[in-house]
């Protein structure tokens, strides 16, 4: 099921269409603090956001900038201001669709479905994972913390993306192994270890300097 995001001041738009979208199967959120919007969509981890332009707090550029820092995943913007500045604004800050309010919720429907055929193609999944505002993309294999980005190895992409989503858990070496092994490549303990200790130097040099914990004779779990 597809988890669609909506980012709108008005209860009334967003409920309908979250109502309407919901009768199609998809996932629905309508962001409740929209001072947080990027909290809310790192916890939620949409397939696809719907934003509106005029938001209190900070508009609809500022969030799909901020988004786009982490993440490619489809916006469409819904809004009343439909001049051709602010749709050439919308797409040039990199929103992917641009519908005008008042609209029809068939055609919000068919536009939402095209977005998400485009962008993907296999089965669902997250694109983004979050822990102590720490934000792991897996679309293209690197870390955000704060204004802070590091590039991520195969491995260690496969190393972050265990334990953050395992982060209430204690994953084990066998466990780590198993899924770096998983890309066809050897890997033994050593190697593991290795990595690991690759990985804990990119993340200290970004701040992240307690982030991986060992736990002795049982494996590793996020701080």
């Amino acid at each position: 099921m597809y988890r669609v995001m909506i980012v709108e001041d008005d209860d009334i738009i967003a409920g309908t269409v979250k109502k309407h979208l919901e009768q199609w199967q998809y996932d629905v959120h309508i962001a409740a603090d929209l001072s947080n919007v990027m909290g809310e969509f790192t916890d939620y981890s949409p397939h696809i956001v719907l934003m509106d332009i005029k938001l209190p707090f900070y508009n609809g550029y500022h969030w799909c900038s901020e988004i786009r820092r982490v993440s490619k995943l489809p916006i469409m913007f819904l809004s009343s201001a439909s001049d051709n500045m602010n749709i050439v604004m919308a797409m040039n800050m990199g929103a992917d669709d641009f519908i005008s309010k008042p609209f029809d919720l068939d055609v919000l429907t068919v536009k939402i479905q095209a977005l998400i055929r485009r962008s993907y193609d296999f089965s669902v999944g997250s694109s983004v994972i979050s822990h102590r505002d720490a934000i792991l993309n897996l679309t293209d294999a690197t870390l955000n913390y704060k204004d802070e980005q590091i590039e991520l190895t195969k491995n260690e992409l496969k190393i972050l993306q265990t334990l953050m989503e395992n982060k209430e858990k204690i994953v084990s070496r066998d466990d780590l192994m198993a899924k770096i092994w998983e890309s066809d490549d050897y890997i033994d303990e050593n190697t593991l270890s290795v990595n690991v200790n690759r990985l804990r130097k990119k993340l200290k040099e970004i701040g992240l300097d307690d982030f991986i914990m060992t736990k002795k004779g049982l494996g590793y779990k996020l701080n």
